[in-house]
């Protein structure tokens, strides 16, 4: 099984406790995938400061496939953050050369030999979706807590899996809303609920599930946990109860530490 995460990556700096966490949401769901004991690259572009040499360095230990890393010159992306009681509080982002980022020709070949495409909102390949899905490859998007952004709306005719969180919990509202975008082409939509756990839609019924109960130190990267363990299921032909097992645990797992990974 390997999976190919490709888009945005960052610096997740904490201010408060003076410390930096690489990782970003496709990065992140590249590392959780490796830890659940599938094979996984990252393609995406740093910046030629110490951030970026750090970012390939790091996420190379974790096993992940640094080759299609690129450097461009300029700044890698960073978010600030503060971690109070346990909850990451988001300050200012600065992109860096990932605001420029496309995909080569070559790039595309190279996620089109993987079983599975992941990537997010911020990761700039939106457009490149169609054609890797028309290659017969599997796709996943995680459009964060943001699926009617315009990203997300050219990507998820062409994505299999569509993920994105939202916070009211499981409401008639929140139905509609995944039903929505089921008929535009997802096979799955799958929505995070923080807390209330987790929701899919198939376009027959919606299965819910809940959470597994952890001590909770950091919530950084926890969905993006939840994404690769259930990404891993899918890939394993597993059913959808038991795909939102696999990304209910893996996230407990996440939570109970400081940072990403």
């Amino acid at each position: 099984m390997k999976l190919a995460a490709v888009g945005d990556n960052c610096m997740d700096v904490y201010e408060n406790i003076g410390k930096a966490y690489p990782g970003g949401n496709p990065v992140n769901v590249a590392v959780y995938f490796l830890r659940l004991g599938g094979e996984a690259s990252y393609t995406g572009v740093v910046g030629t400061d110490q951030y970026g040499s750090l970012m390939k360095e790091k996420i190379g230990e974790k096993g992940v496939d640094v080759s299609h890393i690129r450097f461009e010159e300029g700044s890698t992306a960073i978010t600030h953050v503060d971690l109070i009681d346990g909850e990451r509080v988001f300050g200012d982002y600065e992109e860096g050369v990932l605001a420029e980022f496309k995909l080569t020709k070559e790039e595309i070949d190279f996620l089109c030999s993987h079983d599975l495409v992941v990537t997010g909102l911020w990761g700039n390949i939106h457009a490149d979706l169609a054609e890797i899905h028309s290659r017969g490859v599997k796709t996943a998007f995680d459009a964060a807590t943001r699926p009617d952004d315009e990203a997300a709306r050219i990507a998820i005719p062409s994505v299999d899996y569509l993920f994105f969180a939202a916070d009211d919990g499981d409401t008639p509202e929140l139905r509609a809303q995944m039903k929505e975008i089921f008929d535009r082409g997802p096979k799955l939509v799958i929505t995070t609920l923080g807390e209330k756990g987790s929701i899919v839609y198939d376009g027959k019924a919606y299965t819910t599930f809940g959470i597994i109960p952890c001590h909770v130190v950091d919530t950084m990267g926890a969905g993006d946990s939840y994404i690769a363990g259930f990404l891993k299921g899918i890939l394993e032909e597993k059913s959808v109860e038991e795909c939102m097992k696999a990304g209910a645990s893996n996230s407990s797992v996440t939570l109970e530490y400081n940072g990403a990974w």
